[in-house]
């Protein structure tokens, strides 16, 4: 089917070109799609309804795990891989649907049954995608303008769009190395302007009747969208590199100079954005630590808690957002040291179970958390006093806030009031 005079008459559109940007996206999609159900898992969504209210997960979170706490910095790689290559390729993403707009605007809409699946299925997988990308970047630059919880919308959004995907890429595999084969690449590289010539007529659709003379080649538009994932990495991955890097990462929204200090690193929020008001840490403050049974909680003062055995670690804080710190140097107490005041492996041979973390934030998701098991008995994991020699500041959680290796930011709760362990059910705590 060739296409009609109009406004689609690019001589440069047409399958070979749609199947290069194909590719690529074939090979990065299913890497952030990975890497995105890695995240997800991170946040231990099975444990508890506090750290996630995704319902009815059923058979999407077949997957699902404990998530380690080896190595420490796991999640800092896999979630600034997800981010910043969801980044990169959304000028490749923005050349694809431009490759095949004449299609998703052919007219009769729906011409057969068999058209209409096929028509749905692409609604899918481009509806799909956009949203995945937008309410992605979205959330990467702390701006929810989408209703509802980004976690189950990016979840189930995922899904659908993985799906899409699988079934859109088994249906044109065979025409897509077709169109790969039928011209060089590197031919196609050396080609200028004045010596492009549209693709022979076929019945892709994507062909025009009627092509205008060329403003750019296909080494053109290759390149405009190289350069431009290039420009988007530059100004991104540095907000997970660190070092150097760090300055260049003008999109992030932690990426600019947190401040000089011991507390000089980023914050996902603020002391204020989480409504702590300077009573909520005076000192009035008190810990609260108990376990699951009917005992008698003990509580600490800041004070009783300096005199407990202080421990070291060096550890990154790593955010879904996608940025993340070089590794702090954290001063505080074991939580398996807490455990144990609670009367979990006091001498009995009895492991610490997980625990139910509670905060004084009064506003926003992640006011409590749950922890895993394997995250209580790590001995890197602490209720951190100090980071880097000096107390915590406000923003970074003073007087106390977890610190847990391997773990997404929010799990890293602060201003911390109460800890409960060995809790079963822990989303009746909420």
């Amino acid at each position: 089917m060739r296409l009609p005079a109009g406004p689609w008459r690019s001589p440069i559109r047409g399958p070979w070109l749609t199947s290069v940007f194909g590719v690529v996206l074939l090979v990065g999609l299913p890497v952030v799609f990975v890497t995105g159900l890695l995240s997800y898992a991170a946040y231990n969504p099975d444990l508890s309804a506090v750290n996630d209210k995704t319902p009815g997960k059923g058979l999407l979170g077949f997957y699902l795990f404990a998530w380690p706490t080896h190595p420490y910095w796991l999640y800092r790689v896999t979630q600034g891989v997800h981010v910043t290559l969801g980044v990169v390729l959304v000028p490749v993403l923005l050349a694809k649907l431009w490759s095949v707009a004449p299609k998703l605007f052919t007219m009769p809409p729906v011409r057969s049954a068999a058209h209409a699946l096929d028509r749905l299925s692409l609604l899918l997988l481009v509806g799909g995608g956009l949203f995945e990308f937008v309410t992605g970047l979205l959330n990467a630059q702390l701006d929810y303008l989408f209703p509802g919880s980004f976690y189950p919308l990016h979840f189930y959004g995922a899904w659908v769009f993985a799906g899409a995907l699988a079934a859109h890429v088994a249906l044109r595999l065979p025409r897509t190395v077709r169109a790969l084969r039928s011209r060089d690449f590197r031919a196609e590289l050396r080609t200028p302007t004045a010596r492009t010539r549209p693709e022979p007529p076929d019945d892709s659709g994507l062909v025009s009747a009627h092509p205008a003379a060329p403003t750019t080649s296909r080494r053109g538009a290759l390149g405009m969208v190289g350069l431009g994932s290039l420009a988007l990495f530059a100004v991104t991955a540095g907000q997970s590199i660190g070092g150097p890097l760090r300055r260049t990462a003008l999109l992030a929204p932690h990426g600019r100079d947190p401040g000089s200090g011991p507390n000089g690193f980023p914050v996902n929020k603020s002391a204020a954005t989480a409504h702590v008001r300077p009573q909520d840490t005076s000192e009035g403050w008190r810990l609260t630590v108990r376990g699951a049974g009917a005992g008698d909680p003990v509580t600490l003062t800041l004070d009783q808690l300096r005199q407990l055995p202080q421990h070291r670690v060096a550890l990154p804080i790593a955010c879904v957002e996608g940025w993340s710190t070089e590794n702090q140097h954290w001063e505080g107490v074991r939580l398996r040291d807490l455990a144990r005041l609670a009367g979990y492996g006091d001498g009995d041979g009895a492991e610490p179970p997980g625990v139910f973390v509670e905060s004084v934030q009064l506003a926003g998701s992640f006011r409590a958390v749950a922890l895993r098991a394997n995250q209580v008995r790590d001995p890197r994991s602490l209720l951190a006093l100090r980071v880097n020699g000096a107390v915590l500041s406000h923003d970074h959680g003073y007087p106390a806030r977890i610190i847990v290796p391997n773990a997404p930011g929010v799990m890293n709760t602060k201003w911390v009031r109460r800890l409960t362990f060995g809790a079963h059910t822990f989303g009746e705590r909420a």
